[in-house]
């Protein structure tokens, strides 16, 4: 009897696709993700302690909003023309140098300098999530999404904690800041020979990705709109229906709790099951959460049960719908894809904060809950006709 080898840790990972490049891609977003999470606050604190009125600093953080939807059509163009890792280390380098010039600027020049920055953060999103989509192995993609997205959240949840550490008087966030973006080149150089070709231009125009892939695409956009919407109302809501300031703190922390460890099965299921109909339960989840949190809004330890479940489930939105522009797409297609994704998902984020702030001041504290709930809805229309219309995994979302 011939004993068969164990496979080798190379030969293991590279059953997930191409170990290096995925690693490359999700190092360098993850460490530039970090950077942004501890740049956004730290800019309006600093801008608040300089004077400025809370319009100005709107406007200046609107600024974000607005750079990456105008910016997003162009990425795939741009890796086509110049090379996606050449695009991704200059947008990276870009940041850096923007990060190092707002302590140095007067405020006025931040408006420019924030869209500079904004654009060349875009490019460096679209890029890397196109790179993680275009190196990963089709049976285990939505597994290495999940992962992405769990380390992703981590990024992000640590920039708040070091801004904490700093504080927003020193130079000290503005060097860390530097220092991360500079460090996340490290691993985009060291995998440059493995980085996606992208030839030639996409088979289809820029808009009309919205309608092939409206599951997916239409996902960032209600993703988006949810995750800033709570962020930004999510405490108000809980003060305003009774629950002292550190109990409505903590309905943040468990959204985010929810979104870090419910990611990487949400990535198993997507690789086993139909991707629009987990689409579609995602949303319904969304849906159903924004019902009951009136309800047991009053009982904190419900509360906070019902958005554990409620951001994890709605953070595989994002998750699934990657997932699913990595099946449906390939080269410049597929880095097209990941710019309208980008793009709806900053659209949401403009827009989510300010529909459910309008309908808090119209109806009070529980028509934030509602106007998601809503959103929700609309969305498991969309996905649920798109199941009925595109019932095959294979065929599109």
């Amino acid at each position: 009897m011939v004993q068969q080898s164990r496979p080798s840790v190379i030969e293991t990972l590279s059953g997930f696709g191409n170990p290096r490049a995925l690693a490359a891609a999700i190092a360098s977003i993850t460490i530039s993700g970090f950077s942004l999470s501890l740049t956004f606050p730290l800019l309006s604190l600093v801008m608040e302690a300089r004077g400025i009125s809370d319009t100005v600093i709107g406007l200046n953080t609107a600024m974000a909003g607005f750079a990456a939807l105008v910016s997003a059509p162009f990425c795939a163009p741009a890796a086509s023309r110049f090379g996606a890792v050449n695009v991704l280390m200059a947008a990276i380098a870009c940041c850096t140098v923007c990060i190092a010039l707002f302590p140095a600027t007067p405020t006025w020049a931040w408006f420019p300098l924030r869209f500079v920055f904004t654009v060349a953060a875009t490019l460096t999103f679209v890029i890397a999530e196109f790179w993680i989509n275009d190196a990963a192995n089709e049976a285990r993609r939505g597994l290495i999404m999940g992962v992405y997205a769990s380390v992703l959240s981590g990024g992000f949840a640590l920039g708040p904690a070091v801004l904490a550490v700093t504080g927003s008087d020193t130079l000290a966030p503005f060097v860390v800041g530097v220092a991360a973006f500079a460090l996340s080149l490290v691993p985009v150089w060291l995998a440059r020979d493995v980085a996606p070709p992208v030839h030639g231009a996409p088979s289809q125009s820029f808009l009309a990705l919205l309608w092939v892939a409206p599951a997916a695409t239409f996902a960032a956009f209600v993703f988006g709109a949810a995750e800033q919407t709570g962020f930004a109302f999510f405490a108000l809501f809980g003060l305003r229906s009774g629950l002292a300031e550190f109990q409505s703190a903590l309905l943040l922390t468990m959204i985010g709790v929810g979104n870090l460890l419910l990611q990487v099965p949400l990535g198993l299921l997507a690789d086993r099951f139909d991707r629009t109909r987990l689409l579609a339960a995602c949303g319904f989840i969304g849906f159903a959460g924004m019902l009951a949190l009136p309800a047991v809004i009053s009982t904190p330890l419900a509360a906070y049960a019902v958005l554990l479940v409620w951001g994890g489930i709605t953070g595989g939105l994002y998750t699934i719908g990657l997932t699913q522009l990595g099946a449906r797409f390939r080269g410049v297609d597929l880095a097209s894809a990941n710019a309208m994704f980008v793009m709806m998902y900053a659209l949401g984020m403009m827009v989510g904060p300010l529909a459910g702030g309008f309908a808090m001041d119209r109806a009070g504290a529980p028509a934030l809950a509602w106007f998601l709930a809503a959103l929700f809805a609309a969305y498991t229309l969309i996905a649920l006709w798109r199941v009925a219309t595109k019932p095959s995994q294979g065929s599109g979302a």
